[in-house]
């Protein structure tokens, strides 16, 4: 199965929205995408700042957390995100855990995991905002943008599809293969 892409021009949160399609009984597995985010969430709450023109997305699927563990998918997530932005620099990127993306200690791109259960199956849901164009500015938080890192055309709708490729990836092999094999293509 591979996600289908549901987009919207604007939304509250995108993990809000996976959230609401899980419950729809209509999807069992897809990608949120907005073009605007009025109350983007961070992890313990932290606001995350949504400017039009970045990448706010969020990855919804069934898992079984007995295959595979809930903080084996934070690795998984920083290190598919860091696979697909690297082809858009040369730069560094670091993965400061639990689950943002660093180029030059300045923070790229966040990653907020939640896990829900509806009708007694757990679904992981994994929102994902990059910033792409544009650096938001923040007195608490040093942050970049991958236009000002890159000498690349920054394109949306070509990243948000890599990073599709990749969890449509990840999630056949959990379908199709045993927990250690993912594991070791995916963790270490």
């Amino acid at each position: 199965m591979k996600l289908k892409i549901v987009k919207f021009k604007s939304v509250r949160s995108t993990n809000d929205e996976a959230i609401k399609l899980i419950r729809s009984d209509k999807y069992l597995l897809g990608l949120v995408s907005t073009e605007s985010q009025t109350k983007g969430r961070g992890t313990r709450g932290k606001k995350w700042i949504s400017l039009k023109g970045n990448i706010f997305i969020s990855i919804f699927f069934k898992v079984n957390l007995l295959k595979i563990k809930i903080e084996n998918y934070l690795i998984i997530n920083a290190k598919i995100i860091k696979k697909v932005l690297h082809e858009y620099t040369k730069k560094i990127i670091k993965i400061k855990k639990p689950n943002d993306l660093l180029i030059n200690g300045r923070k790229i791109c966040g990653i907020l995991q939640e896990v829900i259960e509806y009708k007694k199956e757990k679904y992981i849901i994994t929102g994902i905002g990059i910033n792409t164009k544009i650096s938001p500015l923040n007195k608490n938080l040093k942050c970049t943008s991958l236009k000002i890192n890159s000498d690349k055309n920054i394109n949306n709708e070509a990243i948000v599809k890599k990073i599709k490729k990749n969890y449509d990836k990840l999630i056949y092999d959990i379908n199709n293969h045993n927990s250690s094999y993912v594991k070791k293509k995916y963790i270490n």
